[in-house]
């Protein structure tokens, strides 16, 4: 499974779900319907999955995770990128263009209306839980590589600064630095 296969077993997920805004609920589905694949391709998913969030791993959506949720730890930034990959691909790649762009999303404005986090530890577990439905193993030894990039230099900000963030995130600022 590539990364494009991948991203279909998200959007086949997200339609089944009864409320594709619960991201939880789009892993079960994605989950479920890769058990029902070879364990080789669910091994694979593995990899697909961890490519996204290495491809994901930015300061700029740092920042912008950490004005969503008020804060941002390093599994916290995990549990946040599982949640933007929940959203698809067209969401996902718009966002890691500009993590800005997030104000956009009804959720995201919901969420600072609300004060609630928007995260999903369950992705992270997405293939891990196939495999261990399809096979009762979990996953093989090594069957995953992740190297995730250095973080931009310039981006090396006091992400508490209502400041600093407002001049570089400006439209997730107007929402959650009120």
């Amino acid at each position: 499974m590539n990364t494009q296969e991948f991203w279909q077993l998200v959007e086949a997920g997200r339609g089944l779900a009864s409320e594709p805004d619960d991201a939880q609920e789009v892993v079960r589905h994605a989950s479920a319907l890769l058990a029902a694949r070879p364990a080789e391709e669910i091994t694979a998913a593995q990899q697909a999955l961890w490519d996204l969030m290495a491809e994901s791993y930015t300061n700029p959506l740092w920042a912008a995770a950490y004005l969503i949720n008020g804060g941002c730890s390093d599994d916290g930034f995990d549990y946040f990128r599982g949640w933007l990959i929940t959203r698809g691909q067209r969401t996902f790649t718009r966002v890691c263009e500009d993590p800005d762009s997030l104000a956009e999303l009804p959720l995201v404005r919901a969420a600072a209306a609300d004060g609630f986090e928007l995260d999903c530890e369950e992705t992270l577990g997405l293939a891990w839980n196939a495999h261990l439905a399809a096979t009762g193993r979990p996953l093989p030894p090594g069957a995953l590589t992740i190297r995730y990039p250095e973080l931009d230099p310039a981006w090396n900000v006091d992400f508490d600064d209502r400041a600093e963030m407002t001049r570089r995130l400006p439209r997730l600022a107007a929402l959650f630095l009120r």
